[in-house]
C-alpha cells in the first residue's frame, strides 16, 4: 500500500428515490438495501480497505450523519469523518477533502467515490483503481471510471471517449451527456464509444486544485485561503466561512465537463448506482415468478416481477400484483407500479406538501 494514496467516500446524500426506506435522518447509504448483512457504506469501506491504508480512508458526510458513520464504521478514525455544514452538491465536497489533503500531503493521489453504489466484482474494481492511480501519478490527468453499458439505461449519465488509447486501457474523454431519453441511449449503445458515468474519480490532488483554480476560481480562492485551517482546531469555523459562499454545483458540471485533461477507463466490475428500487430489483435474487423479495416473512400468491421490501418480523401476504414495488416500513407503506418508480421523488415532494416532514 502507498502512503500517498487516499480515498474520499462521499456520503452526504438523502437518497429520496429509495423512500420510504431511505429517510432524511437515515438515508440509503446507511441501509442494507440488498440484505447482504452490510450496509452500502460499510461495503464501500470494505472495498477500499483492501488497497488503501486505513488511515487514508476519509468519509465526507453531512453533520447530522456523523454519529451514524461512527457507529457503522467503528474502524474509521474520528478525524477522518469530515462533516459538511451545508449540502452544496459534490464540487464543494470534493474541494473540502482535496484542499485538506493539499495541506497534509501535497503528493496525495485521491479516489472520490459515492458511498451508496453497488460493485459486485471487488477484485476487478481494485485493479481498475490501481491502474488509474498509476496513470494520474505519471500524467496531469483527471480520470473517471466508465462502465461498459449492457442496455440503453436512461437513468445514467454517459461518457463518450476517443477510441485510440493514450495508455493501456486509458482513453481521452470527448463529451459528457446527462441522462438521455431512450432513443438517444439506444444510439449511444450502437455507436460503441459511450460508457455509463459511474461518478468515481481518480486524480492527484495538486492537479485537481489546478482545475478548481481554472474552472471554479471563486471556490478555489475560498478553500485555498483556508487550507491550513482545514487540518487543525479551526476546521469547523473555516467551513462555516467557506460553505455559505459556495455555489451548489456538481464536480461533473463544475470541472469534469469543462477540463481538457479528462480521461476514462472503460470498466466492467458489476456496477450499479442503486439509484432506484428497480435497480435494487435487478440486483436481488428472484423467485420462480421473478419476484425480488428482501424479507423472510413475505408470502407471494399469483404475483410476478414485483420488488418487495418488508420488516423481518412482519408477515406480508401479496396476491394478484404484477410489476409492482411494495415497500413496507414501520410508518409508511408504498405500493407503486415499477414503471412509475422514477416518480417516487415527486411523491415524496407531495407527501411533504400534504403531511409535512413527519414521514420523510
Amino acid at each position: 500500500m502507498n502512503k500517498h494514496q487516499y480515498v474520499a467516500i462521499m456520503a452526504g446524500g438523502i437518497g429520496s428515490r429509495f423512500w420510504p426506506m431511505s429517510r432524511t435522518n437515515f438515508p440509503k447509504q446507511f441501509l442494507d438495501i440488498l440484505n447482504t448483512g452490510r450496509t452500502l457504506i460499510q461495503a464501500t469501506y470494505d472495498r477500499f480497505a483492501h488497497f488503501i491504508p486505513a488511515e487514508n480512508i476519509f468519509v465526507v458526510t453531512a453533520e447530522e450523519y456523523v454519529d451514524i458513520v461512527k457507529e457503522q464504521l467503528p474502524e474509521l478514525k474520528h478525524d477522518n469523518i469530515l462533516a459538511e455544514p451545508y449540502r452544496k452538491n459534490t464540487a464543494p465536497c470534493v474541494a473540502y477533502i482535496s484542499y485538506k489533503l493539499l495541506a497534509l500531503d501535497p503528493e496525495a493521489t485521491l479516489i472520490c467515490a459515492p458511498a451508496d453504489h453497488l460493485i459486485l466484482d471487488n477484485i476487478g474494481f481494485n485493479k481498475v483503481c490501481i491502474e488509474a492511480q498509476g496513470f494520474v501519478k505519471e500524467h496531469n490527468a483527471l480520470v473517471t471510471l466508465g462502465i461498459k453499458p449492457t442496455h440503453p439505461n436512461t437513468g445514467y449519465g454517459y461518457i463518450q471517449y476517443e477510441m485510440q488509447a493514450v495508455s493501456h486501457n486509458v482513453y481521452k474523454v470527448k463529451t459528457f451527456t446527462e441522462k438521455p431519453n431512450l432513443e438517444l441511449a439506444k444510439t449511444f449503445l450502437q455507436s460503441g464509444d459511450f460508457l455509463w458515468n459511474a461518478g468515481i474519480f481518480v486524480w492527484m490532488v495538486k492537479n485537481l486544485v489546478q482545475a478548481f483554480e481554472q474552472h471554479l476560481p471563486e471556490m478555489h480562492e475560498m478553500f485555498f485561503l483556508e487550507k491550513e485551517n482545514l487540518t487543525g482546531t479551526e476546521e469547523k469555523n473555516a467551513l462555516e466561512r467557506i460553505y455559505p459562499q459556495c455555489t451548489n454545483i456538481s464536480i461533473d458540471y463544475g470541472i469534469m465537463e469543462k477540463a481538457s485533461n479528462v480521461y476514462v477507463i472503460p470498466s466492467s466490475f458489476g456496477w450499479s448506482d442503486l439509484g432506484t428500487w428497480a435497480s435494487a430489483y435487478d440486483n436481488l435474487k428472484k423467485d420462480h415468478l421473478a419476484n425480488a423479495i428482501a424479507s423472510q416473512q413475505v408470502m407471494v400468491i399469483d404475483s410476478a416481477r414485483c420488488m418487495v421490501h418488508a420488516p423481518e418480523d412482519k408477515l406480508l401476504v401479496l396476491q394478484g400484483l404484477d410489476d409492482f414495488i411494495i415497500v413496507d416500513t414501520e410508518d409508511v407503506l408504498l405500493i407503486c407500479k415499477k414503471d412509475k418508480e422514477q416518480e417516487i421523488k415527486e411523491y415524496v415532494a407531495e407527501v411533504k406538501r400534504n403531511k409535512g416532514d413527519r414521514f420523510l
